[in-house]
């Protein structure tokens, strides 16, 4: 593993040296500066307003005057807090091409051990089922004496930055700007999805023990590396060491709250599988066989690019919106009349116009506000995520004939449906419409998984919305996957060895995760919080768990 303190960037040095205790800041030249013939010069003030905008407070009545004391160390802490923030930006993780993922793996590791966690460690994961070497992950144990333990998952990994002229600010720079209606936000890939959630995470956590001088529960964190990569490393790393996750009651995960200031409550996921599809002149036996040739050569030879394109035609409706495999529609869950019930009352609330601008579309496939919240909490699809082959540069010309052209496409799915029998699915619509020579390869599947709402740990999130004045809706009684795509079924028991309740939200706001200007909310506005409000709902959180969390039990496995 590289040393993280080693020169490799300047603002990935100035990143890891601060989550690194002993870590000493270099020069131009590599050398130690010394702090005794350079005078550090004083920092310069953010200027960053705890409450910002806001109209909302939490309601102190039911917040102990130990936790007031936090909520004011936060406060006092919130320019150097952002800094961090900032410096985790400035750091590139970068899970599809690599980039900066060993030294990201270093500097989480400095943050668990900077929180006193007695144990810290980076595993090497080693090379996948899928066939792919796995990104490391980050494993820390904090033992505060307490009763309860929870586990807290992170992922340290970000998409590329594809579109870098459309952004408002170097994506790794870590500007603040102003942003209608907040005046400040944080721009940067990864602020949201999800440095952002998470350094809230350890800036509360690192203000309780400043305070308290220890965590009202204990602590497991696991934080992958290849959450972008169908989390192929991650998979790897649980079935290997379930062990390192004895004694733990829950896990809580990132979360936050929607634009409109609702307050997010997830553990459950949705299903993707993720696959390649390449058709070549060597296996079609047509077009070139050796490399791409001149364009001018189509007059009198087959392109394989062109039997991509109507390959691809097989597969979806004319719009795209409609999968066309045979089979794929099969074993699908109806929802429950409960679920059901809770889309209905969230749809009242749903302005399509306003939603369709804060996700920077022109609309959405559906016109219908419970339609379109039925197509994207529960909803299925095919997406051509990206395609190659041939001429890639923007603008000139360059006639170019490919012999090989490439698509990346996830399914998304949800019970009862399963990804591996999806891709056999797709295999057998290809060779059935005479497409045998189409190449397919599985990246990784990451299947659904449901949870419950009833348990201390949904119960103390939902207590800290109520003091929070932000409003949730409350949840199905029975098991409901509720939530976004993320490696849940890890831990849900959903044939694995680990099965415990799972909870997912914050105060706080961000969005443009996968897109261009990525952002996460400083200060506050009307009914969302600051990063300084989500840090002290984070610390209310733990705390409202320590009390209400019943007696220590038994760690569930299944085999």
């Amino acid at each position: 593993m590289k040393n993280p303190c080693t020169p490799f960037r300047a603002a990935a040095v100035a990143a890891t040296c601060l989550a690194l205790a002993g870590c000493q800041r270099m020069s131009d030249t590599g050398a130690a500066a010394s702090s005794a013939a350079t005078p550090t010069p004083p920092r310069a003030s953010l200027g960053i307003r705890p409450a910002g905008d806001t109209e909302i407070q939490p309601d102190l009545g039911q917040v102990s005057p130990e936790l007031q004391q936090v909520f004011a160390h936060i406060d006092e802490h919130v320019d150097e807090h952002v800094e961090t923030f900032q410096k985790w930006i400035q750091q590139p993780s970068i899970s599809n091409s690599g980039e900066g993922i060993p030294e990201s793996a270093e500097m989480v590791k400095g943050f668990f051990e900077q929180l006193g966690c007695q144990e810290s460690r980076v595993y090497d994961v080693g090379v996948t089922e899928w066939g792919a070497q796995g990104n490391p992950v980050v494993y820390a144990r904090c033992d505060e004496g307490a009763p309860h333990t929870l586990v807290i998952y992170w992922m340290y990994d970000t998409m590329p930055v594809t579109q870098p002229d459309v952004w408002i600010a170097p994506p790794f720079e870590g500007r603040l700007v102003e942003q209608a209606p907040f005046k400040k936000v944080l721009v940067g890939r990864g602020a949201t999805n999800s440095k952002g959630p998470q350094i809230v995470q350890w800036n509360a956590l690192m203000s309780m023990k400043a305070v308290t001088g220890k965590l009202p529960v204990n602590l497991i964190f696991v934080a992958e590396g290849d959450e972008e990569r169908m989390s192929i490393g991650f998979r790897q790393f649980v079935k290997d060491h379930p062990e390192l996750f004895a004694g733990a009651e829950a896990m809580y995960r990132f979360g936050s709250q929607g634009f409109s200031g609702g307050g997010e409550l997830s553990g459950g996921s949705e299903g993707c599988v993720y696959v390649e599809l390449t058709t070549s002149g060597t296996r079609w036996g047509r077009g070139p066989t050796v490399s791409d040739i001149h364009g001018g050569n189509k007059r009198s030879v087959d392109s394989p690019a062109w039997r991509h394109i109507q390959m691809l035609k097989t597969l979806v409706s004319e719009d795209g919106n409609k999968v066309l495999i045979d089979g794929f529609y099969a074993n699908m869950e109806p929802l429950s009349p409960a679920e059901m019930a809770k889309l209905e009352a969230a749809a009242t609330g749903v302005k399509l116009d306003v939603a369709a601008k804060n996700l920077g579309v022109a609309r959405f496939i559906a016109d219908d506000p419970l339609e379109y919240l039925k197509m994207a909490r529960y909803g299925t699809s095919m997406n051509l995520d990206g395609i190659w082959g041939g001429n890639m540069y923007a603008g000139g010309a360059g006639a170019i004939l490919p012999n090989k052209i490439t698509s990346k496409h996830n399914f998304r799915y949800i019970p009862n449906m399963d990804g591996i029998d999806i891709t056999k699915k797709l295999r057998a619509h290809l060779d059935a419409h005479g497409y045998q020579d189409v190449e397919m390869k599985v990246i990784g599947d990451v299947p659904w998984a449901k949870m419950r709402y009833d348990t201390d740990v949904a119960k103390a999130l939902m207590k800290t919305y109520d003091i929070f004045k932000i409003p949730y809706g409350a949840p199905p009684t029975q098991e409901t996957i509720l939530g976004p795509y993320w490696p849940a079924y890890l831990f849900a028991g959903r044939g694995e060895k680990l099965d415990i309740p799972i909870v997912g939200g914050a105060a706080g706001y961000g969005s443009n995760a996968h897109a261009a200007n990525e952002f996460y909310v400083i200060e506050g506005a009307g009914k969302v919080y600051g990063i300084a409000g989500a840090e002290k709902s984070i610390a209310t959180f733990f705390y409202n768990y320590a009390q209400m969390a019943g007696p220590s039990p038994a760690p569930t496995t299944t085999n």
